[in-house]
């Protein structure tokens, strides 16, 4: 039997890229509007006067006219095993592998402990307005396992992989040789395409693969060609060194990528700072996409990124909270950091274009865009509900703000947790403030 609901409120959504000068013609703001949904997909978003003359009396309508709702925001890069060491102070890159991320992700070898972190994470993305997130995992095939069902328990969109790793790291976190590749090759079984969940095949980074364990990979990306790749490249100047060294034949850092089979549509490449326009054209003729991680970049002190030569060179760009690196979860403080970040390198991002990089522009960048990341009929209702009255300060600013374009901006300054009041997975209430 057909199911119809709708929402009443100021909906704000993107169709196609305002770009930094945040054009206004690629966004839709309605003022008073309305969301019809058929199904647990959009039916229609538009003005409520117009629609509502012709809505079924028998159709309910949810009266939310002080809050606005926007796409579900997508995160493109989060380690879920890395949740209880976010906020660890002091280091850069490799030497934070070794003093955080890995003690925290040998406790993973406990699949009650995978499940438990799991469960809080999954609920921790829909309490920031997280509705799809690419994952990693940690060595540990349960790790996959754990997240998968947790996502999959909420309805929830979710790519995620077990980490291949058997190089340059800890001895009780380095796959068996072959062995990592034969459980991704199950889990890909398990998981791939089951519901809303999809999966990445994630070396961490060319540093801990060796040659035979990427050679792999590639291999089982060629058998799986709907399959996402998920690594990192070019985050850290010690990181590109140590690369070099390991692969001295390699013209680039992502050439070895290439070189394996690596490189194609749905790879997504977290960081990509320290890149030049050769491999911008490259990382666009062979469709991958970046991954744009401004607080962990920051955090870690790893570098400024480049977005305007990016979108110049045509590469699809998604944001990526980058947890545990990343200091928090919420993409709205995310987004923060990324307008510092640009204004840093000499760039700008207005409010239009901030909301497209979490929402149309990371399910671009996801080869998503068909499914989620605006409001266009036919697409999946995920959406979140902002309210500002909920942030003192924001709800201030916001009193004083001219348009729609200012209102998202400083809600995406001032706001966090408190400003997401509703997450909606395929049109039901996943989660709601207390």
């Amino acid at each position: 039997m057909t199911v119809r609901w709708a929402f009443r409120a100021s909906i704000l959504h993107c169709i196609a890229d305002p770009g930094e000068a945040g054009d206004k013609a690629a966004i839709e703001y309605f003022d008073d509007g309305l969301l019809l949904i058929r199904d647990g997909i959009i039916e229609q978003a538009g003005p409520a006067d117009r629609l509502l003359p012709g809505l079924s009396p028998d159709i309910p309508v949810s009266d939310c006219r002080e809050k606005l709702i926007v796409p579900g925001l997508i995160d493109c890069h989060v380690h879920y095993p890395q949740i209880d060491i976010v906020a660890s102070c002091g280091t850069q890159l490799l030497d934070w592998l070794e003093r955080y991320a890995y003690p925290a992700e040998r406790r993973f070898a406990s699949a009650e402990h995978a499940t438990e972190v799991a469960e809080f994470f999954t609920e921790a993305l829909l309490q920031n307005g997280t509705t799809t997130a690419l994952v990693f995992a940690t060595v540990h095939a349960q790790s996959a396992d754990a997240i998968f069902a947790a996502a999959e328990r909420r309805n929830m969109r979710l790519i995620a992989g077990k980490v291949l790793m058997d190089r340059n790291c800890p001895e009780d976190l380095r796959d068996e040789p072959g062995g990592g590749l034969e459980e991704s090759r199950q889990l890909i079984e398990r998981w791939h395409g089951r519901g809303r969940l999809e999966y990445a095949i994630t070396p961490r980074f060319a540093v801990t693969s060796s040659a035979a364990q990427l050679q792999g990979a590639g291999q089982l990306a060629a058998a799986h060609p709907d399959v996402f790749v998920h690594t990192h490249l070019a985050e850290n100047a010690a990181e590109i060194d140590l690369v070099k060294r390991l692969f001295p034949d390699n013209s680039s850092y992502l050439g070895v990528y290439d070189d394996f089979g690596l490189l194609r549509e749905r790879s997504v490449f977290a960081h990509c700072l320290h890149i030049d326009d050769a491999d911008r054209k490259t990382l666009h003729r062979k469709g991958a996409s970046i991954a744009f991680c401004p607080g962990s970049n920051l955090f870690l002190g790893s570098g400024l990124f480049d977005l305007r030569s990016a979108c110049e060179q045509g590469v699809r760009v998604g944001i990526g909270s980058d947890v545990g690196g990343g200091p928090n979860l919420n993409l709205l403080k995310t987004l923060s950091d990324a307008y510092k970040v640009l204004q840093l390198n000499g760039q700008s991002l207005p409010g239009y274009r901030a909301l497209y990089l979490a929402t149309l522009g990371a399910a671009k960048a996801l080869y998503l865009d068909d499914r989620i990341g605006n409001f266009a009929s036919g697409k999946e209702a995920d959406f979140i509900m902002l309210d500002s009255a909920s942030v003192p300060m924001a709800r201030r600013r916001l009193s004083r703000t001219r348009n729609a374009a200012e209102k998202f901006f400083a809600l995406m300054m001032l706001g966090d947790d408190r400003a997401i009041s509703a997450t909606y997975l395929m049109g039901k209430q996943a989660w709601k403030a207390a």
